[in-house]
């Protein structure tokens, strides 16, 4: 690792910086940071190495279930986070997907839930996926159109999701839908009737519909759902209470995609560096000339910046305190000043720096679907402005 000293900051416990050196130490001995064309194998092998080495035990909930800590410690996701996107913007991805696609069941699921899925996805051996977005329901979920209706004892699923990661690859999905009695008509908007659902791959009804092409290449795929049989007991919380458990946990993974940002930012920062004090120009070397050492300093202040609010919403989680705000403010920062880093970083790298797959390159095309997925930028924005006007002080009349 190049920069340490934040480990040293407040928000941490010791055992926080001793696990962020030893997964560097871990990854740099068994994560490469270019990979083939089989994307879906390097993320199958990538699952069952992070699941072998233990470091997937802090991506789910409780001891009996495999995880590392009763509770999801949010600073530990975070610095593993960080600590795997500085190495591999895949490694980084599957971690962070095994978290995503089970931590609804970590966090609202029953003990027989919990039993038959999270010792499986902390060893490795089973691959989660989170199936919330559709074609017209993304950051506005109240849109959303998937319909779940009750029959018996069990639910028929009918509908769409899009933009789905792990599509294709996943064991199961937990999938969020609009719950409606059987010929009842379902309501058109809103949030109080979605419910969420354990589907196994390969379930009678749902089918990969399509798989999704992007500029970072990572599983992702269009699935579809008719006629799709789910028992109740694969129902996780109550009915209706699906809105809820997807913002929980959002608001634990929300945090840690501003540590991903953190990742690829300071490996842009590494690479920065590297070239700028070797490439030699003019009778000394580009690190010589103060527009270079400007462009280097913002690089840092932007990092260091967002590393402090991202750190903040962490601990703050841990501390069992609510984090919406602070969470959308630490992706908001991250995910958005690690653009500018990264882009500088191809700026100080020159021609090297789009050429296909050197480092740098990568992460250009890795940052730019952070600041889209779980939350675009703007809708970041908009949560800010909304709990801010929540507080006491913005409700009060002013007088005259």
């Amino acid at each position: 690792m190049s920069d340490t000293t934040y480990l040293g900051w407040p928000f941490f416990d010791k055992r926080h910086a001793a696990l962020a050196l030893e997964l560097d130490a871990w990854a740099a001995a068994n994560v490469r940071d270019a990979h083939g064309d089989d994307i879906d194998a390097v993320c199958r092998s990538l699952v069952r190495a992070l699941g072998g080495a233990g470091w997937l035990g802090h991506a789910v909930a409780g001891r009996e279930y495999g995880g590392c800590e009763d509770a999801i410690d949010t600073r530990a996701i975070c610095l593993i986070r960080e600590t795997l996107a500085r190495h591999s913007g895949l490694a980084d991805f599957a971690f962070a997907m095994q978290g995503l696609g089970s931590g609804a069941i970590s966090l609202a699921g029953t003990a027989e839930q919990k039993a038959a899925y999270l010792p499986r996805v902390a060893r490795g051996e089973a691959i989660a996926a989170f199936a919330l977005s559709e074609p017209e329901a993304g950051s506005d979920v109240a849109a959303m159109r998937c319909l779940a209706r009750r029959q018996g004892d069990h639910y028929v699923l009918d509908g769409e999701k899009t933009w789905i990661s792990n599509g294709g690859i996943a064991d199961f999905y937990v999938v969020f839908a609009r719950t409606v009695a059987a010929g009842a008509e379902p309501a058109r908007r809103g949030a109080r009737d979605i419910s969420a659902f354990i589907v196994d791959a390969g379930a009678p009804g749902f089918e990969i519909a399509g798989r999704i092409d992007v500029i970072a290449p990572h599983p992702l795929a269009w699935l579809k759902f008719k006629d799709c049989s789910v028992a109740d007991a694969r129902r996780i919380g109550a009915e209706g209470e699906g809105f809820k458990i997807a913002m929980r946990t959002l608001d634990v993974f929300r945090t840690s995609v501003a540590a991903a940002a953190l990742g690829f930012a300071r490996r842009a920062l590494d690479e920065a560096l590297a070239r700028a004090t070797t490439r030699r120009m003019f009778d000394g070397v580009l690190s010589d000339f103060q527009l270079t050492q400007a462009k280097l300093a913002q690089m840092a202040l932007t990092i260091d910046s967002a590393a402090l609010l991202t750190y903040r919403a962490a601990w703050q989680r841990d501390q069992g305190r609510n984090v919406t705000r602070e969470a959308a403010m630490a992706k908001l920062a991250a995910t958005e000043g690690a653009q500018q880093v990264i882009d500088a970083a191809v700026q100080i790298c020159g021609g090297r720096g789009v050429v296909s797959d050197e480092p740098v390159e990568r992460l250009y095309r890795e940052i730019r679907a952070l600041r889209i997925y779980e939350g675009a930028s703007e809708v970041q924005q908009l949560i800010i402005a909304r709990e801010l006007l929540k507080e006491p002080h913005a409700k009060k009349e002013t007088t005259t």
